[in-house]
């Protein structure tokens, strides 16, 4: 790894913090991919919000660090990650237990989804109204240029 770090990737002093919390493998064999360059791919993806598909190539196969992901998700790794952190963070006095987690998402909602009364309120649409079609619309050609019955156009 180069010495320069770059953007949304670990420090080599976040390295250090987080290399002793990942699982060692367990299963002898072909070794797995670097857990730290994998993890900053992760890291690539969820700063960016891009497509898996789109993670550059430095971080190995978007498959394996995708599937990382998901196997630590749900076999609770990244939980025990966070708790870990947050215990040694606790422990040296670094956490505000009142502002932890505070989510700052914004929803906005139309005044009538939380079920307002007023009179302002706009009406409810009515549903479209259905009539019958005298043909069928693949025997329709645009507006003004419908085809006799039985004939196709040219491209079919």
């Amino acid at each position: 790894m180069s010495a320069q770090v770059r953007r949304h990737e670990l420090s080599e002093r976040e390295w250090q913090i987080l290399e002793p919390l990942i699982p060692k493998p367990r299963h002898p064999g072909r070794p797995a991919k670097d857990h730290r360059t994998l993890i900053n791919g992760m890291l690539w993806i969820l700063h960016t919000g891009a497509p898996w598909r789109d993670l550059p190539e430095r971080y190995g196969p978007w498959r394996t660090v995708y599937s990382r992901f998901r196997r630590w998700q749900q076999n609770g790794t990244w939980e025990r990650i966070l708790d870990a952190l947050q215990r040694e963070l606790d422990g040296a006095g670094a956490i505000d237990w009142e502002l932890w987690m505070i989510d700052g998402t914004i929803i906005r909602a139309h005044r009538s989804a939380t079920g307002a009364r007023g009179e302002n309120l706009p009406q409810r649409a009515s549903w479209p109204r259905t009539r019958a079609q005298s043909r069928r619309l693949g025997q329709q050609g645009p507006p003004g240029h419908r085809l006799a019955w039985g004939c196709h156009w040219p491209w079919r």
